[in-house]
């Protein structure tokens, strides 16, 4: 029973650390903010519309994690989701130089999500077999 809590409770925060940039989706005004880059200038719109993007995607990975927290039938996607949302921008911010800090910063929390994201799964899976 408690391996099931501790496991809802990491699919929370897991959830919650990809829910939470989400915002930016609705509040554009937060992107220098969220990741340290300007939005302002000439082709600002492009780069606002790909990050706002951005955060839609991550806002329904967080929001699939929250869920899976409470369907136990929805864990394995919802942490494979997670695990290759998180995992690939960690590829992509580590393969990748000249980087400012709030990007790195966000690749740290990155970092730390995806290895709770681990332990989750591994109690998924010690639950399941």
């Amino acid at each position: 029973m408690w391996l099931d809590r501790v496991a809802t409770a990491l699919l929370l925060l897991v959830g919650a650390v990809n829910l939470l940039p989400g915002f930016v989706a609705v509040a554009p005004s937060r992107i220098t903010t969220a990741y340290g880059v300007s939005v302002d200038g000439t082709d600002s719109a492009d780069l606002t519309v790909l990050l706002r993007h951005r955060a839609v995607l991550l806002g329904l990975v967080g929001l699939s994690l929250i869920c899976a927290a409470f369907v136990p039938s929805l864990r394995i996607p919802a942490v494979t989701a997670g695990a290759i949302s998180m995992g690939a921008f960690l590829l992509l911010a580590y393969s990748t130089s000249g980087l400012n800090s709030a990007t790195m910063r966000v690749a740290r929390i990155d970092v730390a999500a995806i290895v709770l994201l681990a332990v989750a799964a591994v109690l998924v899976w010690r639950k399941n077999a």
